[in-house]
């Protein structure tokens, strides 16, 4: 039989740990200043529909680089109309991929064969990719071109396919 001591210890060590874990789940500010999808076969359509490709934005917690991409880069491509969302490098969190199927954030980081944080995809119709991926970040002033760049030639392919 437990005693009241170790039952209350017990309790201590749940609730610091589920605590613990909550805080590690945690998005920062920065990670809320764009949207994480939780289906991304969803966000291709919404993307579509605005006419964009969907730039998805694989982000790690706690990254300096991504938060410089977030920050400088992507919150303010998507304020001027690109369709930017985020998965997170091993997450648990439930996502549906391009084609629907249930998995996580980790997973489809995995799938995907993403190994650089950050990385930032540019998808068109039917999870098709439009331009190389943009890999890791820097201060440099030349990943805003980097970016501009391959946005631009995700948006003239998207607009090819149409």
């Amino acid at each position: 039989m437990i005693g009241r001591r170790d039952a209350m210890l017990g309790l201590f060590i749940g609730q610091a740990t589920g605590a613990w874990a909550m805080q590690a789940q945690a998005l920062d500010a920065s990670e809320q200043l764009l949207p994480t999808t939780d289906d991304l076969q969803q966000s291709l359509a919404f993307a579509t529909r605005q006419g964009q490709p969907l730039v998805v934005l694989a982000t790690l917690h706690g990254c300096p680089f991504c938060k410089v991409a977030r920050e400088n880069y992507l919150f303010p491509a998507s304020k001027e109309g690109a369709v930017v969302t985020q998965i997170h490098f091993l997450s648990r969190m439930p996502l549906r991929d391009c084609a629907g199927r249930a998995t996580s954030h980790g997973q489809v980081v995995k799938d995907l064969g993403i190994g650089v944080a950050p990385t930032v995809l540019f998808y068109g119709r039917g999870g098709k990719e439009l331009a190389p991926r943009l890999t890791a970040g820097s201060t440099s002033d030349f990943y805003g071109a980097y970016l501009d760049e391959r946005l631009a030639q995700a948006r003239a392919s998207f607009q090819s396919t149409n």
